[in-house]
């Protein structure tokens, strides 16, 4: 009921935005996990070629995020998120085409300039629209992207039984509805002055030194978020030697997020100041890599409860950081320049999460597999110790 009355008092343009969201991963994971595969078996891939096309669409969204959070300020946020969800539409529906390598890098570069335009649009639009409840909103926001991040892959699997063209077919035809549904009813919000130039707005965002440790204090959180894809699935089927053991790590991560993450928001909004619930975010993501060291690989079931354990905190250490990070990062923002502050956000965060996620995954090659748990726990309580003195910076300095 919480959460109802929660999602009933936000705006009709944050309401229509939490929607779109879940439609966005609904989409997005009904191709997404299951597009390897379809790459190596039916369009005959090496898996060089292969990983080739998912770079290039990772790196087409993560190296423009800035040009996309430029343009919500230069042109306003509803004409770039709808401009991105028809790209995101056309590039899946590219996907179902006859695979060839051209049309798949092509689909790969439209589909990632897609995530880069409408990502941080979404994000500065909820952030105006939302006023002096940005926190709350972007609590639901996390919400409703991780029901449509659950859903997407159960749609998806039982699309590919029939062929994954149609389950790309389908994932576009929700990208061109949520574009209409946002022409249609979306209220424009007018993009506010320049007050300087493109490059004038983002020497402003790289010389803010306040924001720029902010940053690199919090881009810890994406970097061991990102391990509920990689090193909590591994660990969960090598455990159990049952591909299902990943369908439960993703189940215990979304219960948790559905059950507790407006609960959260409130509890540390009522408790803490901001920099304090995002310490606490960060150490709890730390502390989520704990109980797989303790409970090894050795011992099988064991290790697997640790790894459920390990999903629920850490789902609960990103519940309590993520709101109130998005908050900052716009309350930090000049005026005129919130998506530009996002997309640079958005940027640096990707660089250190891709850097490490590698990094993670070189130590599990290289030493005992309870190495790569204990560089993900010292990251994480780290950066929780880094976040805790930016208070002392400009960024962090308001908030507290």
């Amino acid at each position: 009921m919480r959460t109802l009355r929660s999602f009933a008092a936000q705006p009709l343009a944050v309401r229509l935005l939490l929607v779109n969201q879940l439609g966005v991963n609904l989409g997005f994971y009904m191709v997404i996990p299951y597009l390897a595969v379809h790459l190596e078996t039916s369009a005959g891939l090496s898996l060089a070629a292969v990983g080739v096309v998912l770079g290039v669409r990772n790196l087409s969204q993560q190296g423009l995020f800035l040009i996309g959070g430029t343009a919500s300020d230069r042109l306003g946020p509803r004409g770039v998120i709808i401009a991105g969800c028809l790209l995101r539409a056309a590039g899946f529906g590219m996907f179902a085409l006859t695979p060839t390598l051209p049309v798949l890098l092509a689909a790969s570069i439209i589909s990632g300039v897609a995530g880069a335009l409408f990502n941080p649009a979404v994000r500065a639009y909820i952030a105006d629209a939302s006023g002096d409840r940005k926190a709350e909103a972007f609590a639901l926001f996390n919400l409703f992207a991780n029901t449509g991040m659950c859903l997407g892959p159960l749609v998806g699997s039982a699309l590919v039984l029939i062929d994954f063209r149609v389950g790309a077919a389908v994932a576009a035809a929700v990208f061109a509805g949520l574009a209409l549904a946002q022409a249609l009813v979306l209220p424009a919000r007018a993009a506010a002055p320049a007050a300087t130039t493109v490059l004038g707005g983002w020497r402003t965002a790289f010389a803010d030194k306040g924001f720029l440790a902010f940053t690199l204090a919090t881009a810890a959180l994406f970097a061991l978020q990102n391990q509920l894809y990689l090193l909590l699935p591994t660990a969960a089927v090598d455990a159990t030697g049952t591909s299902w053991a990943t369908a439960a790590v993703f189940g215990a991560s979304t219960v948790a997020t559905l059950g507790l993450q407006v609960r959260a928001t409130d509890w540390c909004r009522e408790r803490l100041t901001r920099p304090a619930a995002i310490g606490l975010g960060l150490a709890l993501l730390g502390a989520a890599f704990v109980p797989p060291i303790l409970l090894p690989a050795e011992t099988p079931g064991l290790h697997f409860a640790a790894v459920l354990v390990s999903a629920l905190l850490l789902s609960i250490g990103v519940m309590t950081a993520q709101p109130f990070v998005l908050e900052l990062v716009a309350d930090r923002a000049p005026h005129g320049l919130t998506g530009t502050y996002y997309g640079v956000y958005y940027l640096l965060s990707g660089v250190v999460a891709a850097v490490g996620t590698a990094a993670v995954g070189l130590v599990a090659d290289l030493a005992a597999p309870w190495a790569s748990w204990l560089a993900c726990a010292v990251l994480g309580l780290a950066s929780a110790a880094f976040a805790a003195r930016t208070p002392r910076t400009p960024a962090l300095a308001a908030a507290s």
